[in-house]
């Protein structure tokens, strides 16, 4: 098996190539293993290079009502009264600790999210 670690960005493609052709290989075999390994140097690659950024608080919950087709009515017993909920969504209010562990336990958002400041709006 030969492996190296991931420097550069050509090293970086190289890598994704080879992982590409591993693809198909079974576990517990030299391209199996070889895969997991290569998996393992480019996620490490990846997570230094290209780090994830959490979404705005405001636009996570948008994207979680979208997703579960919730309106503003069912966001009340975790922020409150629907003109609470209309002044969180519009940046108008910020969340509080408590809503945002209601959240957090009713919609599956990320705390780390919930809690990120949240991005200025014009």
């Amino acid at each position: 098996m030969d492996i190296k670690p991931i420097k550069t960005d050509a090293d970086y493609r190289a890598a994704l190539k080879e992982i590409e052709s591993l693809m198909m290989a079974s576990p517990d075999t030299p391209e199996g293993e070889k895969l997991d390994v290569m998996a393992t140097l480019i996620d490490a690659y990846e997570a230094r290079h290209f780090p994830f950024d959490l979404p705005d608080p405001v636009e996570a919950i948008k994207f979680e009502m979208e997703r579960k087709g919730l309106k503003v009515k069912d966001l009340e017993p975790m922020i409150g009264k629907s003109n609470r909920v209309y002044e969180i969504l519009s940046h108008k209010r910020s969340l509080t600790l408590k809503m945002i562990w209601k959240l957090h336990e009713g919609l599956g958002i990320p705390a780390e999210s919930l809690i990120k400041p949240p991005q200025t709006h014009a």
